[in-house]
């Protein structure tokens, strides 16, 4: 073989052997960059993307089409009295070296539970109820719930396990998890590496690393990937999903509604909050700045949930009716021009400015007196979430509220008990209709469900619910991979194949 020949073998084995590394890699761009990469926070879409089923891992799954799976729980049974037993996978690690066992499922979930500090998992799944556990072994533990959860397993598809040395007391910014990844870097403001482990218990992944960009610029997202910057766009606007070989379109488990403060005036008037409903046009939104297939809401989950009440209605594009409910209001004293803040949070969806720039203009023509405010998701989480700020004053707070899990259990104690977390409500009623669904099974559960949805939407009015949400999603063809109903909330990279 002649020097130049051999030079020129040389260079297209380096080259085959790059394209092979280049091939085991991906690069994901998020919309908004996260402020927490602490699992227990892995309920925020922006955080379980990276995080959940990547770098850790739940007792169970909830996959779609095929139901509940084991994932670090084999099996599991009910013991009654509102305790289930469930079985450990063995010989399972943590990313760290350390030995996954009962220990860290009691752990996960205590700390989950603390009063520390808030984790939104514990504060969205577990509210409203007493979680205790007894270690029966090793690899066996037990869950009691008071009052008992006749679907606990699907309630631990939530919970994502930590390694028992982990800080009680604070979020971790470096997690460790039984996932197929590691969670490698984050440097601020750049990027998140994660790469897979080589003794993982499961299956290994074909992506051997991945990185996670954020771009706020939902064009610059979709020009990534067209370019081949990056292999996926999670989340990109309609008018950037001009592909059909690479934009995809999934109904995504998101809610959008505002969630409304019903204890300031003149919020705490049912006309008031009537009117808001009236006042939009929300079917003027759907096919031109948002995905065509976008459903309009009438309650907290997507229709895909048990108990959703089908017999209900959107409330009608009526201006008119919006302002006699004004006027009616004002003629018994109720300020109506009182200054109500609504605020909006950057990158939550694609085209998130425009909407509520167009929704504050429908309620600011019947005459009510909102100023928009779009804030980025930190400060955001400071009106969403108690303890809500002193002297804030008549409040809407824009939100997108994800539940893929098949149950409202997973929304409602949170969104809309007294003491849930999110809640902008206190009605008596209303807390002891969650309870009894929560607690209920079969048809009875399905029964009871549809009429707490009947309630807040129609007698209490609690929320302004705006639309049932489709995802678009932008793939490099080199992956063989189609975005989900779980898409939104995870993206697992174990999932992801090359063609």
């Amino acid at each position: 073989m002649t020097y130049r020949t051999g030079r020129l073998v040389a260079a297209l084995l380096a080259s085959t052997i790059a394209g092979q590394a280049f091939a085991q890699d991906v690069t994901v761009v998020l919309s908004e960059e996260l402020n927490t990469v602490e699992p227990c926070m892995a309920t925020q879409s922006n955080v379980g993307r990276v995080l959940l089923q990547n770098v850790s891992e739940t007792l169970t799954e909830l996959v779609p089409g095929e139901g509940l799976q084991p994932r670090l729980a084999t099996e599991w049974e009910d013991m009654g009295n509102g305790t289930w037993r469930f079985k450990l996978r063995d010989g399972v690690s943590f990313s760290d070296g350390t030995s996954f066992d009962a220990e860290d499922v009691k752990f996960s979930l205590e700390r989950n539970l603390s009063d520390k500090f808030v984790c939104e998992t514990g504060a969205k799944y577990y509210g409203g109820m007493a979680l205790s556990t007894n270690i029966v072994d090793e690899h066996t533990i037990e869950i009691t719930s008071d009052p008992a959860q006749p679907i606990l397993p699907l309630l631990m598809s939530t919970l994502a396990v930590l390694p028992s040395e982990t800080n009680p007391d604070a979020f971790t910014d470096t997690p460790v998890g039984t996932g197929p990844y590691t969670f490698d870097e984050y440097a601020r403001g750049q990027h998140i590496k994660l790469s897979a482990r080589d003794d993982y218990w499961g299956d290994a992944p074909e992506v051997k690393s991945a990185t996670y960009l954020f771009r706020s610029e939902s064009a610059v997202r979709a020009a990534m990937v067209a370019a081949g910057e990056a292999d996926i766009a999670p989340n990109i606007a309609l008018q950037d999903a001009t592909d059909k070989s690479t934009d995809y379109a999934y109904p995504n488990s998101e809610t959008v509604y505002m969630r409304l403060d019903l204890s300031a005036a003149p919020l705490d008037d049912v006309r008031v909050r009537q009117a808001l409903n009236y006042a939009v046009d929300k079917e003027a939104f759907v096919g031109t700045i948002l995905a065509d297939g976008t459903l309009l809401a009438t309650g907290m989950t997507p229709p895909s949930t048990i108990g959703y009440n089908h017999d209900l209605t959107p409330y009608p594009f009526d201006p008119d009716k919006a302002k006699g409910l004004l006027e009616a209001a004002q003629s018994d004293g109720v300020d109506v021009g009182a200054e109500i803040t609504v605020i909006g949070r950057l990158e939550n969806f694609a085209n998130v400015v425009e909407t509520m720039e167009a929704l504050t203009s429908m309620w600011q023509d019947v005459g009510l007196n909102v100023k928009l405010q779009m804030v980025e998701v930190a400060e955001w989480n400071k009106y969403y979430s108690k303890p809500f700020p002193e002297d804030l004053g008549p409040t809407m707070v824009e939100a997108m509220h994800d539940n893929a899990n098949g149950d409202p259990v997973f929304s409602m104690f949170n969104k809309y008990a007294s003491d849930g977390v999110q809640s902008g409500t206190a009605d008596p009623k209303l807390d002891e209709m969650i309870t009894k669904a929560t607690t209920a099974a079969g048809d009875e559960r399905e029964a009871l469900w549809e009429e707490v949805f009947a309630y807040i939407h129609d007698d209490l009015v609690a929320d302004v619910f705006l639309w049932h949400m489709v995802g678009m999603s932008r793939v490099n063809e080199r992956l063989d991979f189609t975005p989900s109903i779980r898409t939104n909330s995870e993206l697992q990279l174990s999932q992801i194949s090359f063609k």
